[in-house]
């Protein structure tokens, strides 16, 4: 996510000693219908393309604990964690404000969601879409997001 400080850093934290790669946490956001999964893709604020909810890791908070924040604060997702550990994992190149580009290593968290509400901190500023795996495969831009949705 472009503002996380955890919510206000306009670029990513730096990455710890010795990583190379910036560190992110999604939340593959997950619900049936008609006895049939689908998944909740999010556009990005900036450039509108179909992401799932993510954003920087958080102090205090685990990994699945921060992406269930982002599936929140992004989509007004309201859920549980179905596992503490990642289902997936993908890296993409973040295009930052000034205009560079840094490999992030994004942890991916399945999360089944209970609630969607209409009021949440950036509703407005995404649209939202539930959709079959399939179709979020085909949807997302980065191409191992594609191919982690693929699995489903």
């Amino acid at each position: 996510m472009d503002d996380m400080i955890p919510k206000h850093w306009s670029e990513a934290p730096p990455s710890d000693a010795g990583e190379s790669r910036a560190r992110q946490v999604a939340a593959l956001c997950r619900r049936d219908e008609d006895g049939r999964p689908r998944i909740l893709l999010i556009t990005s604020r900036e450039t509108r393309r179909w992401i799932l909810p993510k954003g920087w890791p958080m102090p205090g908070r685990s990994d699945g604990e921060a992406a269930l924040t982002e599936a929140w604060e992004e989509a007004g997702v309201r859920g549980r964690l179905e596992s503490p550990e990642p289902v997936g994992r993908f890296s993409y190149e973040k295009r930052m404000k000034d205009g560079s580009s840094r490999v992030v290593e994004t942890q991916v968290f399945a999360v089944r969601v209970s609630e969607l509400a209409e009021d949440y901190p950036e509703a407005g500023q995404r649209r939202r879409k539930w959709v079959s795996p399939e179709k979020a495969a085909r949807m997302v831009e980065e191409e191992p997001l594609r191919d982690l949705l693929a699995t489903l």
